[in-house]
């Protein structure tokens, strides 16, 4: 029995060593396996970060070209705007140019000119040819004779006393008042009819001097 037993002892130490053997194996496989998925998983994020800084580097440089890009377009704008500030003008100009053309034809037939009434003529189309110019760019005269004094228009140069008009009345233009579009760019010089009241200073020194001579 002791025989048996000292060999029933040594398989039982052979097993249980064989099984520490065999644990320690799969520990080592375990921890093999753990390196390897922790070495795959460094590798990813490796990769991951690799294709994050390439991605900044991207946006990175299309910042930079937008930037450039929108530096250029302001620069552009800035140059347009002023041209246009500049040369806003140009337009019209270039439309009243054969006005000045009409202009100095007539000016030089005039010398040679016999007669007065078709050099009269020829200004007054002239005229005419102007003001309409005008008139399409929103350019137009205040008419103001017969018409209330309105101080947004007219600018009273003097007052006249006339009984066929209401006070406050424009009597006739010095100088003629334009509009461009709804804006006032020059005042019409006008006269204006007197208040038709009568002063009370006026009447007593007509009653003082009446007095005086009764006396």
């Amino acid at each position: 029995m002791s025989d048996k037993n000292n060999n029933q002892n040594i398989n039982d130490d052979e097993q249980v060593e064989q099984s520490q053997v065999e644990a320690e194996n799969l520990n080592d496989v375990n921890r093999n396996e753990n390196f390897i998925n922790l070495e795959k998983e460094i590798e990813i994020k490796n990769k991951k970060i690799d294709e994050l800084e390439k991605e900044n580097l991207d946006y990175k440089d299309k910042l930079l070209r937008k930037a450039a890009e929108f530096e250029n377009y302001k620069r552009r704008t800035e140059k347009d705007q002023l041209n246009i500030i500049n040369y806003a003008a140009e337009s019209f100009i270039t439309k009243l140019l054969p006005v000045v053309d009409d202009f100095e034809r007539s000016l030089e037939h005039i010398n040679n000119a016999k007669d007065a009434p078709s050099i009269g003529e020829g200004v007054k189309l002239v005229y005419e040819k102007l003001m309409k110019l005008l008139d399409e760019h929103g350019v137009k005269k205040i008419d103001s004779t017969g018409k209330p004094f309105d101080f947004n228009l007219h600018e009273a140069v003097s007052q006249q006393k006339n009984d066929s008009v209401p006070p406050h009345t424009v009597i006739y233009e010095v100088e003629k008042g334009y509009m461009y579009k709804d804006r006032v760019i020059r005042h019409a010089k006008v006269v204006v009819s007197e208040d038709g009241e009568e002063h009370p200073h006026a009447d007593n020194s007509n009653e003082n001097s009446d007095i005086s001579n009764n006396e």
